[in-house]
């Protein structure tokens, strides 16, 4: 990712303090983010669910 649009993202996220004080580590966190949804497969059914319902009472 851009720093300028992670630095923007920050920003109307009210992240300024976060990124005024750690710069770096907010930029890390973006890339590692970006990365991560890449490797993330969408399901190709939308009646798919990625895990089981839930369901009231199960469990208890």
């Amino acid at each position: 990712m851009d720093e300028e649009i992670v630095e923007l993202l920050a920003r109307r996220a009210g992240l300024d303090k976060a990124l005024a004080e750690f710069r770096d580590d907010v930029l890390a966190a973006a890339r590692q983010t970006a990365t991560v949804t890449q490797k993330l497969n969408a399901p190709t059914d939308p009646r798919v669910e990625p895990w089981p319902a839930m369901r009231p009472g199960d469990g208890l």
